[in-house]
């Protein structure tokens, strides 16, 4: 797997499809082959939440953007749980055409918005893996999708002046540069896988992976904290 390492300092508009292209079409028939009661398992990454409704939040978030429905508290727990809430006489099969449809369709709006809709697409991804780990499946945050999640987490992060972090990546060619590249802080650094680091980044567990670092707190890295 190759990473460039500046792949963040110009926006790649295209980069938040490909990811959503790349898992639609991995994610989408590892859940279509799964039992009616593996949808009621709980999701650890987000307490409160089954499969099912982790899924409805993904499906309902994109259709927002594909369709441009946009509320005063849209992305807000309170909007989430109504999004939920409204699938909740959605059968599964509904929820994943949703989903599908989603995957497919959002990636030219989140382009056109010029930036603030790229998390988005990172936070469909970092679902995906919350799924596979509630599922038991392999690759959680890992597989076909990470080259391109680990590009778009660059790039997002370099957007929004998060610290800046140099990470040394035992399944990438060439070395990750993430968050801002003023130079007014020494960047910290990471040595150790890229499923890892995303899960450091998006607040997950890390129980038991083997990685450094230094130069700050594994709590500072959480973007969507």
């Amino acid at each position: 797997m190759t990473t460039p390492a500046d792949v963040h300092e110009v926006r790649d508009p295209e980069l938040p499809g490909r990811l959503l292209s790349v898992e639609r079409d991995a994610l989408l028939p590892l859940l279509r082959a799964r039992g009616e009661g593996d949808f009621a398992l709980p999701v650890a990454a987000c307490p409160g939440w089954t499969v099912r409704d982790v899924l409805a939040h993904c499906s309902a978030a994109l259709s927002r953007v594909v369709e441009s429905r946009y509320d005063k508290d849209v992305f807000s727990p309170a909007s989430n749980q109504r999004d939920i809430d409204e699938r909740a006489g959605w059968t599964i099969t509904e929820i994943l055409d949703e989903l599908d449809r989603g995957m497919t369709g959002a990636g030219p709006v989140i382009a056109k918005a010029g930036g603030p809709l790229d998390g988005l697409a990172l936070g469909e991804w970092v679902h995906a893996g919350d799924v596979r780990v509630a599922l038991g499946e392999p690759g959680a945050y890992a597989g076909a999708g990470l080259p391109f999640a680990l590009a778009l987490l660059a790039q997002v992060t370099s957007e929004r002046g998060h610290l800046p972090l140099h990470a040394d990546l035992d399944d990438a060619d060439e070395p990750v540069r993430l968050g801002d590249v003023s130079g007014e802080r020494p960047p910290a650094r990471f040595i150790g896988d890229g499923p890892t680091l995303v899960r450091l980044y998006a607040g997950r567990p890390v129980d038991g992976a083997s990685y450094e670092l230094a130069g700050a707190d594994a709590a500072e890295l959480n973007i969507f904290g």
